[in-house]
């Protein structure tokens, strides 16, 4: 009755809002703090590919000093590094792209060269002709993906891990999500996936959002007044997946449910435009850590 009520007097677009608003709910410490690990792994993605497989690149590698090498590939430049292998205190293989600088990934996201394209068959069995993404990020995640298989059967094989996490930022978070949906139609029905993606754009289309929000589990990380995230717009037909966890001005996380949620507590009600961005926020502080090798 109330709910009716309030339906009447308020609208339909009012109750919405405060629906959306009421279902945020804030991290707390230890739950911001469990995403440390994954945070470090994104960072070292800035390293060379012999830094990662070596697993020795200062901070970030020393942060996860359990971690195994097993492959690492890319050149940081026509191909972002990259590198593959096992955490035995999280068991999980985990998989890292590099990403890139404000200044190199803005452009990407918002010239209009680039453009909703659907995924290459032979790559993406299967998938809907509906589902269509950035042809910038296809085309990225396509230079590395037989390399990122091998490497990851090779880790499963070796360790016999179930659960693989796929760990970007910007750039890398992009090219992280669209392998994630490569690399399940490639592997056991058995495995398990998550990606945990820092600054990501866009990627795809809602058709694209609604499929990895039904069959992977994201979570997207935005920094403050990072425009990135905000990129390609939604009036050229980009949305985002569910999974959105906004850091905010006095440095709360707040977890936002649903695709592209316009409260001003999450990216898109806090960033309306690029102009009202900050670039500077893009590497970070992720809970006092910027991304950078």
């Amino acid at each position: 009755m109330l709910y009716l009520l309030a339906l009447v007097l308020l609208g339909p677009s009012a109750i919405h809002a405060l629906t959306t608003r009421q279902s945020i709910t804030i991290l707390e410490s230890f739950q911001v703090d469990s995403y440390t690990p994954y945070t470090y792994y994104a960072s070292a993605g800035y390293c060379t590919a012999t830094q990662t497989l070596a697993w020795d690149c200062g901070t970030n590698c020393n942060a996860n000093p359990e971690f195994i090498p097993v492959a690492s590939g890319g050149n940081g430049a026509s191909v972002q590094y990259w590198y593959v292998g096992y955490d035995p205190s999280l068991d999980n293989v985990i998989v890292v792209h590099q990403g890139t600088n404000p200044s190199e990934i803005l452009p990407l996201v918002t010239d209009v060269d680039f453009f909703l394209a659907n995924l290459d068959s032979s790559l993406f069995p299967g998938i809907s002709s509906d589902v269509e993404v950035h042809s910038g990020f296809k085309d990225a995640q396509a230079l590395t993906a037989p390399d990122i298989l091998a490497a990851v059967q090779a880790t499963l094989s070796k360790y016999g891990a179930t659960a693989i996490t796929l760990v970007g930022h910007s750039l890398g978070a992009a090219i992280s999500l669209l392998d994630s949906i490569y690399l399940s139609l490639h592997l056991p029905s058995s495995m398990t996936f998550q990606i945990i993606a820092y600054g990501l754009p866009r990627v795809g289309n809602k058709a694209f959002a609604d499929y990895v929000d039904a069959n992977l589990h994201l979570t997207h990380i935005n920094n403050k007044k990072d425009p990135i995230p905000i990129c390609p717009g939604m009036s050229l037909g980009f949305v985002h997946p569910a999974g959105e966890i906004h850091i905010g001005a006095s440095g709360e996380w707040a977890a936002c449910p649903g695709q592209d949620n316009p409260s001003t507590q999450c990216v898109v009600g806090d960033v309306p435009s690029i102009f009202d961005g900050n670039v500077s926020d893009h590497d970070g502080p992720y809970n006092a850590i910027e991304m950078g090798c």
